[in-house]
């Protein structure tokens, strides 16, 4: 007779029926996720037991013995409750009082809540009252272990069925492990929330919200992140909007594949990544949902502008979790945080500024993502681009969750917060606008002058009354010029040059500029001397196109004898260009999305806004 194949052993059948039904209960199914379970020949389970329990977190299962799905549910489910329980107690002196003890505490436990069913054998006595272990354990102690308690034992009756604390574990093959979470709670912990978890689905199935349980083993995986998404809708309205627009995606394959330690954000795909292989708690998935919907809310991404897209993350990761630490907003994961109290108040540029000096050690730190950002810059799946603008919809969601804040009274912000969504609520300023403003600083309105050195002509109703001359102070006009230091390198656009030029040139003639300095610039510098304001746009020759060195164009105007010392230099370049030192007021004109490779002196104008 041939030999039956392990697929289609009905012993295996059942027990694997058994434990699926202890991984889709929402109490027993992150117990047994995280026990390693041992059916081998190699098993310390003796022949007439079911199963031992080892306090290293291994359970060792009887691999031959037949017994239908639901008492097999019934004892794997008493095995992990010897673990949330906390029944390995070392300053027990009758260790096998103690395990009858545990044995009828975690029988009564499972009778209770209706959960599988007990083997025909294991019956708790009809009168035994519902005592807790301690005191059950004194009383073996007193009168002995009757039949009825050795009969519930799971080793069987002549083994312990919680191995003693002090014993030594024997070398036995790999166990197997049901997912790949990865533990950052206790025992106890993990208990509790499956306890909270279960009361949650019982009132959803009651409300009707929530099909009855099944055999679905991921609907136990989302419940935190489901529990923690709906908590920013009821109690959060400040991020609230936010959330309720984003998908959520728990998927351990894909996060391991993309390398997603515990949490990502698509700003594009508005989707977010979870790795349910960090083990997060409710409270911890609550810190990863707010701290990615910050990263989106508050545009970093668009406001990355040239930077290092890494450190720029970084930097981000700073403040955001600053924040979040200081409104409570859930509690940060136990696997680690970028927090520094020193940089406490700084924006987010301005911790870039710090951070990069020191590439080494910051090379070395981690995001939620590992090390890479946790803003996704690429699409993990193939999608089309959304036709919605994300950027007025993520400003429109933030506003209506900050105006709902505000108006529930939820309680305070952090300031740097408050003012960095109220200032990105504002619409941007053109950057015409501020170059005008630069203008308006650096060129006043020029006074008028009343003089009788050459009067007017006078009016015909009083000929014999001489009148004064009004005109501009010419006191005035007097070094009222700027230089331009024009970057015409082969990577400059001519389009971005015609832009510029032609702006610079209407706001000089609007400000009575009589004649600017230009100096184009790429690998060597040339001097066009001064020129009409109305004449920039129009008869700037541009030369070179080579490689781009500003410096000896900028050195030029500064020593240049018939060049006002006080006037200022505007710098129009797309950043490809080494450090400059620049002695006087300055300001630099930049193509869209660009940033210079240093930290600026002088005011900065992108042509992008």
């Amino acid at each position: 007779m041939a030999k039956t194949s392990h697929k289609t052993n009905p012993a295996t059948q059942a027990y694997d029926a058994g434990m699926a039904m202890v991984l889709a209960h929402p109490i027993f199914g992150p117990l047994a996720r995280r026990a390693s379970w041992v059916r081998t020949a190699t098993s310390q389970c003796p022949a007439d037991g079911w199963i031992v329990v080892l306090r290293s977190g291994m359970v060792h299962v009887h691999p031959k013995r037949h017994a239908a799905a639901p008492e097999w549910a019934f004892m794997l489910a008493r095995g992990v409750l010897s673990y949330a329980m906390e029944l390995f107690q070392t300053d027990r002196g009758d260790w096998a009082s103690w395990c009858a003890a545990c044995d009828v505490v975690t029988t009564r436990f499972l009778t209770s809540v209706k959960f599988g069913a007990p083997p025909s054998d294991i019956q708790i006595a009809a009168d035994a009252p519902a005592w807790d272990e301690d005191r059950w354990y004194h009383q073996f102690c007193e009168s002995g272990i009757p039949a009825w308690a050795k009969a519930l034992g799971l080793a069987g009756q002549h083994t312990t069925s919680l191995q003693h604390p002090d014993a030594t574990p024997e070398q036995t093959a790999a166990p197997k492990r049901y997912g790949t979470w990865q533990p950052s709670q206790s025992w106890s912990e993990v208990f509790a929330a499956g306890i909270a978890n279960s009361v949650t689905q019982a009132v959803e199935i009651a409300a009707g919200t929530r099909a009855a349980l099944g055999a679905d083993t991921r609907s136990a995986l989302r419940s935190a992140t489901e529990r923690a998404r709906s908590w920013f809708i009821s109690s959060f309205p400040l991020l609230g909007a936010m959330v309720a627009a984003f998908t959520v995606i728990e998927d351990a394959d894909l996060c391991r594949r993309e390398e997603i330690m515990v949490g990502a954000v698509d700003e594009t795909l508005r989707t977010i990544y979870i790795n349910p292989a960090a083990g997060l708690t409710e409270h911890e998935i609550r810190f990863v949902l707010a701290h990615e919907i910050l990263h989106v809310a508050l545009r970093h991404m668009g406001r990355r502008q040239g930077r290092d897209p890494y450190l720029w993350n970084v930097a981000c990761d700073y403040v955001i979790n600053d924040w979040l630490i200081q409104m409570q907003v859930g509690s940060a994961p136990a696997l680690g945080l970028l927090h520094d109290l020193e940089l406490r108040g700084l924006s987010a540029e301005e911790v870039y500024d710090r951070i990069v000096v020191d590439l080494r050690r910051m090379r070395k730190l981690m995001t939620l993502a590992g090390r890479q950002g946790d803003m996704l810059d690429r699409r993990i799946s193939a999608q089309q681009q959304p036709f919605t603008d994300l950027d007025a919809f993520y400003k429109e969601q933030l506003s209506k969750g900050l105006m709902l804040h505000e108006s529930q009274g939820r309680g305070l912000l952090p300031s740097g917060l408050l003012e960095e969504i109220r200032a990105l609520l504002q619409p941007p300023i053109p950057w015409e606008v501020e170059l005008a403003r630069w203008f308006d600083h650096h060129f006043p309105p020029i006074e008028t002058r009343r003089t009788y050195a050459r009067p007017s002509r006078r009016q015909s109703a009083t000929p014999d009354i001489p009148r004064p001359h009004v005109g501009p102070d010419q006191r005035w006009l007097e070094g009222r010029t700027f230089g331009v230091v024009l970057d015409t390198s082969g990577s400059m656009d001519r389009h971005t040059l015609a832009k510029a030029l032609g702006s610079i040139a209407s706001y000089a003639q609007a400000k009575e500029v009589p004649a600017v300095r230009v100096v184009c610039c790429d690998a060597a510098p040339y001097d066009m001397g001064y020129m009409a304001a109305h004449d920039i746009a129009g008869r700037v020759e541009v030369k070179g196109r080579g490689g781009t060195i500003l410096q000896p164009a900028i050195t030029l105007l500064e020593n240049s004898e018939d060049f006002p010392k006080e006037g200022p230099l505007l710098i129009i370049t797309d950043a490809d260009c080494d450090h400059l030192s620049v002695r006087r007021t300055h300001a630099y004109l930049l193509t869209a999305g660009r940033r210079l490779p240093f930290t600026p002196r002088g005011e900065v104008f992108s042509m992008n806004r």
